[in-house]
């Protein structure tokens, strides 16, 4: 993985631990169907309206049924699922079980995309699966695991997520990404219309201010930006890669819930986020040496390319 990818990433991945905290802000003026209505419709409006600028072919026959399943599935079953999964519960309990998507879209990726989990990786996914342990304090005796419902509802919109990569990946080598993102958005709108639209569209018209800003930031950051840099990363890299920086999540879910929502913190989260920027350390630390070791190569090489051509012409080389 580039390094440069892996910095967007970890970027990425605060922004959207901050979803959680935005879903349960929303609460009371929408439900989950709403959240996820009116955010890709949001997002999808402002790709209709730059389609003739969006680079790469856009997907046919097969593969523009597939990104439209593909789309129903991330934009329109996992976002009702999650966010009423939140809402039923508390969004730093949230943040802590999105640890488990990482292993739902690593093994999704190595039956279906064939892709190799080295050792490193799954001592990474451990380290991070230990450090949420952390992060949830499990070794309280009067510790109890959030509402069994709202628990099942958030992993089974791991599932559904882990669509994106699985059957997104394919599709990047025989169309252009952001016009396979926005058929994917397109077809969880109308889906999300179909579920309950006319409903949706009056809460819609009563909305604060307030609510369109944070609806704004959910559909032009989390879902274009957001979205669109997954499909740039995962074209050059292995899924189960870059699904390892989501362990950032609950770290930074749990803080953003702190600030904004007014949940208590305790110190098992400071311990758990140690483990877990160990755990991204050790799982990414053959990629970001491997990407520094493959420009010191490629330096080197340029400067004896150059010393022999100083040698033709009869003086010595430049450094570089």
């Amino acid at each position: 993985m580039k390094r440069s990818h892996l910095v967007l990433l970890v970027l990425m991945n605060c922004l959207w631990a901050a979803s959680y905290s935005a879903f349960k802000a929303l609460a009371p003026a929408l439900d989950a169907g709403g959240v996820a209505t009116l955010r890709y419709a949001l997002a999808g409006m402002v790709l209709v309206l730059c389609w003739r600028w969006l680079p790469g072919p856009a997907p046919r026959g097969r593969d523009l049924a597939r990104a439209a399943v593909m789309g129903v599935l991330v934009f329109a079953f996992s976002p009702r699922l999650q966010v009423a999964g939140v809402q039923m519960g508390r969004a730093a309990d949230a943040s802590v079980l999105v640890a488990l998507e990482p292993l739902v879209v690593s093994v999704g990726a190595a039956i279906f995309l064939r892709e190799h989990i080295g050792l490193r990786r799954w001592i990474g996914f451990i380290l991070g699966l230990v450090g949420v342990g952390a992060l949830a304090d499990v070794g309280r005796p009067d510790f109890r695991w959030p509402a069994l419902i709202s628990n099942l509802l958030i992993l089974l919109s791991f599932f559904c997520e882990a669509a994106y990569s699985i059957m997104g990946k394919p599709l990047l080598n025989r169309a252009g990404l952001f016009k396979v993102l926005a058929v994917a958005i397109i077809a969880g709108t109308v889906a999300n219309l179909l579920m309950g639209g006319p409903s949706i569209l009056r809460a819609a018209a009563a909305l604060p201010v307030r609510a369109w800003l944070i609806l704004a930031y959910l559909a032009l950051i989390c879902t274009l930006a957001g979205y669109s840099l997954w499909f740039v990363v995962i074209r050059e890299t292995q899924v189960n890669n870059a699904a390892l920086t989501v362990f950032i999540q609950p770290v930074a879910g749990t803080v953003i819930a702190m600030a904004w929502l007014g949940e208590a913190l305790h110190w098992g989260q400071l311990w758990g986020s140690l483990v877990i920027m160990a755990g991204l350390a050790v799982g990414l630390s053959r990629e970001i040496y491997s990407s520094g070791a493959t420009g010191a190569r490629r330096a080197h090489r340029l400067k004896r390319n150059r010393d022999y051509e100083g040698m033709l012409k009869g003086r010595p080389g430049e450094d570089i």
